[in-house]
């Protein structure tokens, strides 16, 4: 994983208690700017591209709701973090904001509370269901990628242990990075990773300033052996001639370097591409390769998420095939590794 050695950063007073003051001093040589709200920067004349890769916020985040998912979790614990140094082609955060950069929470004990008394609340024992036949999962890393900020400061360490020592709450989130910090941080199978998985050469024009394929999955066993859950996040699952031939490609590498025992416990999810206009205009101007890919007018149609906004996917006759297709695809090559769910 690449070094995120941020030249200004963004702090709230609020903030800065002692994990806050801790990052601050991790990064002295940083330009540090005291704000109002951690959601309200300072215009910055540069591109988004390199707002990410320079800028760092500090917050509190005030706003303690866990949110239902039912997907990849039970439910969305409130952020740890918002943002990332990656600038994935096709990342749904940056739809949303015109500049997002990393922004740490830094009151971790208070948001791990509000989960807490979350899940006191849920009927026990929890009736099993796809996302785990015992704990209720939360999902730590909607919004962020945990790999990158548990480099930053202690308080994915501390979600880790808190969830380790939890009688009903397992933790679980998806990364296109590998942080061998977290193979310390002892688990104990109650902290899911999901490692994003597409064809290399795809990954490389989309997963920009992201590890390689071929780093994630060289880490898999690893992490297992390290105490955590390991399953796989196929996503975005991008149509372009050849898709299937690269999936298969895939998918052989995928049989080929797990462990056996690895294998016994994984469980994958499948998630086609959904895209934005507003990003494919920014695209346009920093990655337009990536939108040769991406922005297929032809084969897509306009759809509203759940959240309220317009986005784009493969259109619903077009969509069915292609699901058919790695469905089948995945139960000849890979059918050890469950799909538990695929739209």
């Amino acid at each position: 994983m690449r070094p995120f050695h941020p030249t200004t950063i963004f702090y709230t007073p609020d903030a800065l208690n002692e994990r806050g003051r801790q990052v601050l001093q991790t990064f002295p040589e940083a330009v540090q700017q005291s704000i109002g709200q951690h959601n309200r920067l300072p215009e910055l004349d540069v591109n988004q591209y390199k707002i990410k890769s320079d800028v760092l916020v500090l917050g509190r985040l005030k706003t303690l709701v866990c949110r239902e998912s039912g997907r990849s979790s039970d439910f969305v614990s409130p952020s740890l973090a918002n943002g990332c140094f990656g600038a994935c082609a096709y990342c749904y955060v940056d739809r949303n904001k015109p500049v997002n950069p990393i922004t740490l929470f830094t009151n971790t004990e208070e948001i791990l509370g509000a989960v807490d008394k979350h899940v006191h609340k849920q009927p026990w024992p929890k009736v099993p269901n796809q996302t785990h036949a015992t704990y209720y999962t939360y999902d730590i890393g909607c919004n962020s990628d945990i790999s990158v900020d548990a480099a930053l400061s202690d308080g994915v360490e501390t979600a880790v242990a808190f969830f380790r020592d939890h009688p009903r709450a397992l933790a679980t989130f998806a990364t296109k990075f590998v942080n061998p910090h977290l193979l310390q941080y002892d688990p104990q199978r109650k902290t899911r990773i999901r490692f994003s998985l597409m064809p290399a050469r795809i990954s490389k024009l989309v997963d920009v300033r992201t590890d390689s394929i071929e780093d994630r999955l060289a880490a898999i066993n690893d992490f297992y052996q390290a105490g955590y859950d390991v399953h796989v996040n196929f996503s975005p699952v991008i149509f372009y001639e050849g898709w299937l031939d690269d999936y298969r490609e895939l998918f052989e590498r995928l049989n080929e370097v797990v462990h056996p025992a690895v294998k016994a416990q994984m469980q994958s999810e499948v998630i086609f591409l959904t895209h934005h206009e507003g990003m494919h205009q920014v695209n346009l101007a920093l990655n337009p390769k990536a939108e040769q890919l991406l922005w297929a007018p032809d084969q897509q149609e306009f759809k509203r998420s759940q959240w309220g906004g317009i986005n784009i996917r493969y259109r619903y006759g077009l969509k069915g095939q292609l699901i058919a297709a790695f469905q089948q695809l995945h139960q000849q090559v890979i059918p050890w590794c469950g799909i538990r769910y695929i739209f």
